[in-house]
């Protein structure tokens, strides 16, 4: 089954004097994430990674092409009723708590208050900041606003979970927390789409890879496909760096 679809998605922005220049983010792009499994997107600088994700949650409007999520149209509001969001750069109100937060999301799904709070307690220590959850959010270092920003995310224990640039700010530890937390979630089944750059994260989280460039899917593989390809072995560099190397310079 397909959890999201994309299918020749094209994106353009106008920019320079007087708006006159145009300049394609996303092009004809299309792939799909199966239920059930992570798909991590990788690119440059400027090839298009969040912007589709911006796409799919109905951020930004394609100028051409058709997204659907569990076979409803993005742009109707219940395709996001069972999505988990974290944006690249997490918008979380300052003077207000995690804690704060997070009771606000449980009253809009209209949870009781018990589920409430057995919800917040699990969220919270999944992300370890039970010391910091009634601490206002401008108190926090950037990894921690990531982490905060996750456990919202992950309260209402989503099916699908999208990520944009989910190891944004963190330490080691931090980093392997958040891939703890996406093993277990795709453990029961649930989707999870992410952007990284960090290479190394996506070789050992993902079921499938895709590399975007130019506003493309310049290709799609998978970590078992990247060690069987004799090609890429090099002592210097894994595999997937190999790929995406060649792929961004064309040398494929």
């Amino acid at each position: 089954m397909t959890a999201i679809s994309c299918e020749r998605v094209t994106k353009t922005y106008r920019h320079g004097f007087l708006q006159k220049k145009t300049k394609p983010a996303l092009n004809d792009l299309s792939f799909s994430v199966n239920s059930g499994e992570v798909l991590g997107i990788i690119g440059p600088n400027g090839a298009g990674k969040s912007t589709i994700i911006k796409s799919i949650m109905g951020f930004i409007k394609p100028d051409q092409g058709n997204i659907t999520i569990n076979g409803i149209h993005s742009s109707n509001l219940e395709s996001h009723a069972h999505i988990g969001y974290l944006s690249e750069t997490p918008c979380l109100y300052k003077t207000l708590s995690l804690k704060d937060h997070l009771q606000f999301a449980a009253r809009l799904a209209k949870l009781s208050k018990k589920e409430t709070n057995k919800k917040i307690e699990e969220v919270i220590a999944k992300v370890d900041l039970p010391e910091a959850a009634h601490l206002p959010i401008g108190r926090y270092s950037k990894g921690m606003t990531q982490r905060a920003a996750l456990a919202y995310a992950l309260l209402l224990n989503p099916q699908i979970l999208i990520l944009d640039e989910p190891m944004s700010g963190l330490d080691p530890l931090g980093r392997s927390l958040v891939v703890d937390i996406i093993h277990e979630y795709n453990k029961r089944g649930n989707t999870i789409l992410f952007c990284s750059h960090i290479l190394s994260d996506v070789e050992r989280i993902c079921t499938r890879i895709g590399i975007m460039h130019e506003g493309r899917l310049a290709t799609i593989t998978s970590p078992t496909e990247l060690n069987n390809m004799p090609e890429l072995k090099n002592d210097k560099t894994t595999h997937l760096e190999t790929l995406f190397l060649k792929t961004v310079k064309g040398t494929l």
